[in-house]
């Protein structure tokens, strides 16, 4: 699988959650030549999305159980951002809101679903900060003169 964008305004991902996920592999598989791939869910399983000529997977198909039980069945792109928190908030002041709210994707990440003054829905995705390796080390005589949090 290829590296996502994880740059901030990037659209770094695609879901499709829909309720017969396996209906719409196939449709999408026979309509656009999409190859499909099994992505393990625990009692089920959803679908990795492959270019006819690739490996990378460009999108998901997914059923709509269990933490995708209340997405909607909408092409969802996944904006990154800076900070989830503050962009929920600003979804809210500005008009918009929040559909689906933060969830832990794990390792990878944060998300929440939301729409805009307008009805339009996308999902917003905050990647974990990368670690400082520099800082990561036994060696605490960089620490000296840190300002507190």
């Amino acid at each position: 699988m290829g590296q996502p964008d994880k740059r901030v305004g990037s659209i770094g991902w695609f879901d499709l959650t829909v309720d017969d996920a396996d209906r719409v592999r196939d449709f999408y598989a026979d309509v656009v030549g999409w190859k499909m791939s099994s992505v393990p869910m625990g009692s089920y399983a959803d679908y990795g999305v492959h270019r006819p000529d690739g490996d990378e997977m460009i999108a998901g198909i997914c059923h709509a159980r269990g933490p995708n039980a209340n997405l909607p069945p909408v092409w969802l792109p996944y904006v990154n951002v800076a900070d989830l928190d503050r962009s929920l908030n600003r979804t809210e002041t500005l008009g918009g809101r929040v559909i689906v709210g933060e969830r832990s994707m794990g390792g990878m990440g944060r998300m929440a679903v939301v729409s805009d003054p307008s009805g339009a829905m996308l999902a917003l995705f905050e990647h974990p900060a990368p670690v400082d390796s520099e800082h990561d080390s036994d060696d605490d005589s960089d620490d000296e003169g840190l300002g507190e949090a």
